[in-house]
């Protein structure tokens, strides 16, 4: 079985156990073919970004028990579509990004260069 990788190129690390992410719910920006959303990008959630994505249909914020979905608050971290992280960018609401935890995936929907200017550090959670 292969490691999953991140966007650096190194092994993939944990984005959040609290709330419990992934499109796995193990933690990580981790997928596999059924993914059809790419769950890949693993963001630090702030009020402006959560606001944009409830206004174009996607709620996070709000919790659905019956999928496993806390709701996210701001300063949480969460495995985000890479579709939805690029809206988001385009929209000027995009959300710090922690890097050592979005899959290499994600580079298929967006560029490492549109990703650096929102890096955040381990220590930033």
């Amino acid at each position: 079985m292969a490691t999953d990788r991140n966007v650096l190129g190194g092994i993939l690390k944990t984005c959040s156990l609290n709330p419990l992410t992934g499109w796995k719910r193990d933690g990580c920006c981790s997928t596999d073919e059924n993914d059809r959303g790419l769950h890949v990008i693993c963001v630090q959630a702030t009020a402006e970004f959560l606001d944009f994505t409830k206004s174009v249909g996607n709620d996070l914020s709000t919790p659905v028990p019956r999928f496993r979905f806390p709701g996210v608050q701001p300063g949480e971290r969460w495995c985000l579509c890479a579709t939805r992280w690029k809206e988001a960018l385009v929209a000027g609401k995009a959300p710090p990004v922690f890097l050592e935890g979005t899959h290499e995936k994600a580079l298929e929907i967006v560029s490492l260069e549109d990703l650096l200017p929102y890096a955040i550090t381990e220590a930033d959670n």
